[in-house]
Formats: C-alpha cells, structure tokens, sequence
C-alpha cells in the first residue's frame, strides 16, 4: 500500500534521577555527598532510507519513544544513558510540526538524520550541589523530561521524470514495458490510484527513475480527482513527460489536453513551468492518432514523440532523448539552496499565568520542567524551587495579576497557598 503523509506521536526519553547519598565507608566517619547523576534520555532520531517509497509502516505505529536514562547511584556512580531510537523514512520525507506547520526536516538525500525529539537531561545528583555554604546538601535532582509532540510526516517522492497525463493516457501501460514496474492496468479512468515508481535503463545501460502519477483532470491543482494527493510527488522531478492520447479516444483534441495539463502543473507550482519537458503522442496503433500528433509536431517540433505504449514503437528514441536531457540538469541544481536538513528552534515560554475561578494557574515550558525536575521531598528542593521561581519572576507577575495573600497557586498538579 502506498501511503505519502500521516501523522505520529514522538518522544525523547526522560533523563535519570540523581540521586541524594554520602559516603558510609569504614574510618571515614564524616564522608560527603555522593549521589551521582542520572543519564540522559534517548533521542529520537529519523533517518532516510533508501530502500523505502512508502510510509505504509506509519499508519499502523504511530508511536515512537526512546529510553530513559537509568537513575545515578551512591559513590557518584552516573546513571547510564537511555538508548537513541533510530527511525528509518524513505527519501524526500519532510517533517513538520503538528501544531504550528513548521517544516522541522527535509531528508533529502540518503543517509541524513534529524532528532525530532531530544531526550532530557540526567537530573544532578547531590554532590553536584555542595558550595563553601552547604558542605553537605541533602537534595537532588529528578531527570528532565523528553521533548514530545505529534508531527506529520509528507513524502515527495524523488524520481527523475514524472509521466503526466489524463486517465487512460497509457501511463501505466508504458512505465510497464519501460521498467520492472507492474502497475494495474485497465480501460477504465483512474485505474492507478497511487504512484508507482520504476527504474529504466538506455541503451549503454545508464538508468534514471521515472514516476507514473495518477492521472490528472482540470481542477487538479485545487484538489479535484487525486489533485492533491499527487500533485506534490511531481515537485523534484528534473523533466516532465506529457503522455498524451493522440487517438483522442475519449472525444478530447490532443492539443487542449497538454494545455489543461500543462496549466495545472502550473497552477500547483509556477516553478515547474521552467523545467524541461518533453511530450509522447501516445496510441500510434489506433487508426488516426498520427494525424492528431502532427498538430503537436508542428507546434512543439523535436520535443514530440510519436509512440506505442503497446507495441513499442518510438519508445527507444523516447528514452535515449530523455537521458539526454536529463544531464542538462543535474538533481544538485534543481535543489541548490536548499537546507536538506533543517531544524529550527524556538524559544521556551517561562511561563503564563491564568485566573481560572479565583485559582492562579501557572503553565509554560520552562517552569513545567522546574517543577518536574524539582525533588521536593526535602526541605532543601522545596527551598531550591522556591529561589528558581522568584528569580524567573513569577511572583512579579503574580503581583501584577493581583495575588493577594492567600489565593491558590497551581503549576500542574501543584496546589499551594500564597504567602509573601
């Protein structure tokens, strides 16, 4: 089954706990903390492949999660880190968040790798937090936790030629005899419902790969017929092959249908009206088709080949001529300025403050994470978070909002009351 965009749910793995613990050794009455750090969680890490045309395996697993990293131990032993998850897309993927449509990668080219969700951090143990003041701290730190989210995933396919045409054109006819690919072919419009993809060779076995989209109608670049759905996959093609009916068999003229082609190739991206192409008169074994063709020969002249899907006729030439125009334009120019690999960043809310019924409650990244990484069954994390909050002020903020003695206070599942 061919499938070109979904949408899966990411996350990093949480980092380890640190860990709070002293030396208990023997004539070491007085040792010092020794609590190790946790490690820090996997990544998780997507890779182009490829061996891969089709994002088929993401439609029945939609989940993918690293590990955790393991907890730090006494005598400062650091926990171990969580294992990254590496996750295999066919080439020409793009990936973009879910929420804001930020294009976060696009692969294309194999072997490249984004981390579309960072693990956390270990958290730090309570040796990491001894000073001339506290010679001694009792507290430590829990494991940040993993980056997570829904993204969607959109595969372009990469081939080097795209067949473009009506239904019934002789598309999947002609991808057939030219390469090992077997589409379903019938005489019927709208008898390929996906992609196909096949590898064809010339005649000093030189290859190049040619993509057969589903046929097209006018109103194809507003998402009439599988407009939509297709259109995209016709985006990094180097050369546009227009199969053309020339025995006008479904009472359309020739020359009007490589206008209406040609105009929705446009219309969905203006760019593709500057790239090469050539045009296949296609049914010279129906009685008429020639007389057709020459209205496209005498307005297109070298471009047009006369062929035969079904017989074979002028489908060497066809090929030949294609590979030559081909090495006009190398894969490199046509995606020349491209990041093939992007990942932006944006920087974390601190934190937003909403009165909810007389409740303060306090959300946002950076101060979720605090909370999370905050172990308060000591006196002394309570104290610690107390600091770290004051100094990102919130209680600033909360002033402004009008707390007042009192009031509540809550930041996930913590509730307290307000005091200055």
């Amino acid at each position: 089954m061919f499938i070109d965009h979904t949408r899966v749910y990411v996350k990093g793995g949480d980092g380890g706990n640190g860990v709070a613990a002293f030396r208990r050794e023997k004539y070491v009455p007085m040792g010092g903390p020794s609590g190790g750090d946790g490690g820090r969680g996997g990544d998780v890490i997507f890779q182009a492949d490829e061996g891969l045309t089709t994002l088929m395996d993401f439609q029945y697993n939609k989940h993918f999660k690293a590990s955790r990293g393991t907890h730090g131990r006494g005598k400062n032993m650091h926990g171990a880190g969580g294992e990254d998850l590496l996750v295999k897309v066919p080439v020409g993927t793009i990936i973009k968040d879910d929420d804001s449509g930020v294009v976060l990668a696009d692969l294309t080219r194999p072997g490249q790798e984004v981390i579309v969700a960072k693990g956390g951090r270990g958290g730090k143990g309570n040796a990491r937090f001894t000073s001339s003041i506290n010679k001694a701290p009792s507290f430590s730190e829990n494991g940040e936790p993993g980056e997570e989210g829904w993204i969607n995933l959109e595969l372009k396919l990469l081939a080097d030629v795209a067949l473009v045409g009506f239904p019934n054109a002789g598309k999947s006819t002609l991808i057939s005899r030219i390469s090992a690919a077997r589409p379903k072919i019938a005489d019927y419009p709208f008898t390929t419902l996906v992609p196909n993809l096949g590898v064809v060779a010339t005649r000093n076995q030189d290859s190049f790969v040619v993509a057969d989209i589903p046929g097209l109608i006018e109103g194809a670049h507003q998402g009439t017929g599988l407009g939509h759905d297709f259109l995209r996959h016709i985006d990094r093609t180097r050369v546009l092959l227009f199969i053309l009916d020339a025995a006008e068999t479904d009472d359309r003229n020739v020359l009007d249908d490589y206008q209406v082609l040609r105009r929705e190739v446009e219309l969905y991206n203006a760019e593709l009206g500057q790239r090469p192409f050539l045009i296949a008169a296609n049914k010279m074994d129906v009685t008429g088709a020639r007389d057709n063709a020459a209205k496209l020969k005498e307005q297109f002249g070298d471009k047009v080949f006369y062929i035969s899907a079904v017989t074979g006729e002028g489908i060497t030439d066809l090929i030949e001529k294609t590979y030559e125009v081909l090495q006009e334009i190398p894969r490199e120019e046509l995606i020349k300025g491209e990041e093939p690999v992007m990942r932006r960043y944006t920087e974390e809310e601190t934190f937003n403050i909403e009165n909810i019924n007389g409740v303060y409650e306090v959300s946002g990244k950076r101060i979720e994470k605090l909370f999370i990484m905050t172990n308060f069954d000591t006196d002394e994390g309570l104290y610690r978070f107390q600091r770290a909050i004051v100094k990102m002020g919130l209680e600033d903020a909360l002033k402004a909002k009008g707390i007042k003695e009192g009031d509540i206070v809550k930041i996930k599942d913590f509730e307290f009351e307000y005091s200055e």
